[in-house]
């Protein structure tokens, strides 16, 4: 799972999505550019609801990858 933060969203917002994710165990890889902060979810993310996280502030989109059978 991607989780793409909004353009400029200040660090409080992007450390709350972390504080989220690790609470629940999940791994994360950031990576930050110049315009936007993208973060890498690592774990089974099955048991994530999408439209909450996309629902949090800061969070511009959540981007499921597809699993290979």
């Amino acid at each position: 799972m991607l989780i793409i933060m909004k353009k400029h969203a200040p660090e409080e917002e992007l450390d709350q999505i972390k504080e989220y994710l690790i609470t629940r165990d999940f791994d994360i890889h950031q990576s930050t550019g110049a315009n936007r902060t993208i973060i890498g979810v690592i774990g089974d993310t099955d048991i994530l609801d999408d439209h909450e996280i996309e629902a949090m502030p800061g969070v511009s989109q959540v981007v499921r990858i597809k699993k290979d059978d």
